[in-house]
């Protein structure tokens, strides 16, 4: 790809130079090796279904008891269950067929995403709040009414699941102030240096203010789209951002390639029209390229990168967290493993079977009640074998891997809704929250991340309007506080019954009014 980075480095004022050279190393070889990561990390959540096609028609050779589809998270298991070998990087479409061992019942249980749909309910099940810290009650309801309707602009609570999301599956997720077109249009009449204070806008000019913080865009970033470029002396500073991706386009490829190819329909082999893009954003300029031209670029007002960046949980010295989803893959492939073992065996063993000897056409007589057999051959046998048998170790291992998959996901099966032999531990809130500790001091770490990420989208949103003139405001007045509502049922008789002694005790109103959601 023929980058041509002039543009950022002729800046006087820019201290670091991008080099084309290791651009082109990171989106076409780097971004490769990371997209296959990221994409199986994806598909251990997701589970996609795919049909097989039968060994007739080129594919693959199945028994009677395999299924007509088969899952993503199939990749993990032994080749003698699936009878395909995959590579480390190799997914599921590219995976070559064991001579001689046929594909048997697969069973694909997948504990990871109701673990991960879980954790997302406990940090962003209820509505979040967002107080600013404006000392000017009017200034500060303004903010809030600010932020309040960019958040809902871009979704609202389903923005924050999304985060969560994409977070908990890759590590980390990247919200930017989307796109370079707006960051054009916009006219820099203000400043984020005021020495002096604000005061409230009026009612009738604010409903104006309102209506343009609508097109405010935050996009969530996911991680196989992102290529910060850091700072070499300081990993938690993005000096330039790149995004790579594939853009689909309403339109048929016109590919010379195609044109004489026909599937096995007869008809001309067509798909839509992609193009890969690579977008780059400094401190001062922007580019975005399209299959390897420079189709756009300008100047970037704002004076920074417009990129937050999320950890899901804290990993000291790397820019990507930690991931919910990987240190739960081989724990989950033992599991579909042995449940695929048993589904074997359990079918083997379900019906009564007959090894007839000495008997002529045995193969061909009907087993069935008042059927009676004969033969002149005095050592002729019929001998039954087959039907159920338990295996106690087998229930035994199954069910430690699924302990072991608690402790390491620390989200426990009562988190979503399995009770079994539990409900007579659960009469009392503590009882149920030491029942729920592990899922409960993970969202708790989460809340510390998420929580300083919402906050630092919050401060670009109000330095965003600052420099653009269309809310001016201070330094000290872009610091929001934001709270979190208990994960947990709870009894509202109870909280107001606590909330009056607080009152009687001397705590304020406003405090006590917080700490019930209002």
């Amino acid at each position: 790809m023929a980058f041509d980075f002039s543009i950022f480095n002729n800046e006087s004022a820019t201290k670091s130079h991008l080099d084309e050279i290791f651009v082109d190393w990171l989106v076409n070889e780097y971004a490769v090796d990371m997209l296959l990561h990221h994409e199986k990390l994806w598909s251990y959540y997701r589970n996609d279904m795919q049909e097989i096609t039968p060994i007739g028609a080129g594919q693959q050779e199945i028994s009677e008891s395999a299924r007509p589809y088969r899952q993503s998270q199939e990749y993990g298991l032994p080749g003698r269950i699936t009878g395909m070998n995959y590579s480390f990087y190799g997914g599921i479409l590219s995976g070559s067929q064991i001579r001689g061992i046929r594909r048997k019942e697969v069973v694909i249980e997948n504990d990871i995403a109701w673990r991960i749909d879980t954790l997302v309910d406990f940090l962003f099940g209820k509505k979040i709040h967002i107080r600013s810290k404006a000392k000017d009650k009017q200034r500060a309801d303004q903010i809030q009414n600010i932020l309040n309707t960019v958040l809902d602009a871009n979704g609202g609570s389903n923005f924050f699941q999304q985060l969560a999301l994409l977070g908990s599956i890759y590590g980390f997720v990247d919200v930017i102030l989307r796109g370079s077109d707006y960051l054009t249009s916009m006219d820099i009449s203000g400043s984020s240096n005021h020495q002096g204070g604000f005061v409230a806008i009026k009612p009738e000019k604010f409903d104006e203010v309102l209506a343009k913080v609508k097109n405010i865009n935050l996009e969530a970033i996911e991680a196989p789209r992102s290529l910060p470029i850091l700072d070499e002396n300081n990993y938690q500073k993005i000096n330039f951002y790149i995004q790579h991706y594939w853009q689909q386009h309403n339109q048929i490829e016109n590919s010379e390639q195609l044109a004489n190819i026909v599937n096995h329909r007869g008809r001309r082999i067509s798909r839509q029209k992609e193009t890969h893009n690579v977008e780059v954003i400094g401190p001062k300029h922007w580019q975005r390229y399209q299959d390897a031209e420079l189709v756009a670029e300008g100047d970037n007002p704002l004076g920074f990168i417009p990129v937050v960046h999320i950890q899901n949980m804290p990993l000291p010295s790397h820019y990507e967290g930690q991931s919910d989803v990987e240190p739960l893959i081989p724990l989950q492939d033992e599991l579909n493993t042995r449940l695929s073992d048993r589904a074997n065996r359990i079918t083997f063993q379900s019906f009564k079977m007959y090894l007839g000897k000495g008997i002529e056409g045995f193969e061909d007589r009907v087993v069935s009640p008042g059927r009676m057999w004969s033969t002149e051959n005095p050592e002729a046998t019929i001998e039954e074998f087959g039907g159920e048998a338990g295996s106690p170790s087998e229930g035994a291992h199954i069910q430690q891997i699924r302990e072991a998959m608690e402790k390491a996901s620390g989200v426990a099966s009562v988190a979503a809704g399995i009770l079994k032999g539990r409900i007579g531990n659960l009469t009392s809130a503590v009882a149920l929250k030491l029942t729920l500790m592990g899922v409960l001091a993970k969202t708790e770490r989460k809340r510390k991340s998420y929580g300083k990420g919402i906050a630092d989208i919050c401060r670009m949103v109000l330095e965003v309007l600052d420099k653009t003139g269309i809310y001016p405001n201070q330094l000290r007045e872009r610091e929001v506080e934001i709270h979190w509502p208990n994960p947990l049922p709870e009894n509202m008789q109870e909280k107001l019954q606590e909330a009056q002694l607080k009152k009687e005790l001397g705590i304020s109103q406003e405090q006590i009014l917080k700490e019930l959601g209002y």
